[in-house]
């Protein structure tokens, strides 16, 4: 079970490296990673789980945050419909995006840093992804509000690139243009 302890934090050379495809059969040690960040970002949402273990809640969580240089990352949150979207993704890309952008409000944050990074984090208003299942099973989605936004921040961790790098050094919350913002409420 992964804990607040196998997090990696900012700073940590994992968190900056891009990460290789991943090759099918995944080893067992693969498959089992792929549990652990699923069963992490599950745990995270359960009140007494978090109490119980001190977890940090979270709706997606990347290979390269617990030192695995493996290009995978799990999503557990609730869409606009009020759907559950509970996936690892495997070998993930973007196949194509809007042109419309989206940010939150409120800013993101990440399990793998412990400040609080003000600024709106712009990203694509909806996306259509790729990509496989532990299992093998290639996927194609397409993904708007804040799953869409999820699955863009946990691809960046593959990539090497934390959110806040996305925000505007001069003015954190200067207006994104053709964007729309996503508030949570």
């Amino acid at each position: 079970m992964i804990l607040m302890k196998n997090i990696v934090r900012d700073g940590h050379p994992a968190l900056r490296k891009r990460t290789t495809e991943m090759t099918f059969p995944l080893s067992k040690e693969e498959q089992n990673l792929a549990s652990d960040l699923l069963e992490y970002v599950i745990n995270s949402q359960d009140d007494e789980m978090v109490e119980k273990y001190k977890l940090r809640p979270g709706i997606g969580i990347a290979a390269p945050q617990v030192d695995a240089e493996k290009r995978m990352f799990a999503l557990h949150l609730t869409d606009e419909e009020d759907n559950l979207v509970s996936f690892v993704a495997v070998n993930p890309k973007i196949i194509s995006h809007s042109v419309e952008k989206t940010y939150i409000s409120a800013g993101e944050g990440c399990l793998s840093v412990d400040e609080i990074m003000e600024g709106y984090v712009p990203r694509y208003a909806r996306i259509t992804v790729t990509g496989f299942f532990p299992d093998g099973t290639s996927f194609k989605k397409r993904l708007k509000g804040l799953t869409a936004i999820a699955f863009q921040h946990e691809l960046d961790h593959l990539n090497g690139i934390m959110f806040y790098d996305h925000i505007n050094k001069i003015n954190p919350y200067a207006e994104i243009p053709n964007s729309i913002p996503y508030d949570r409420a």
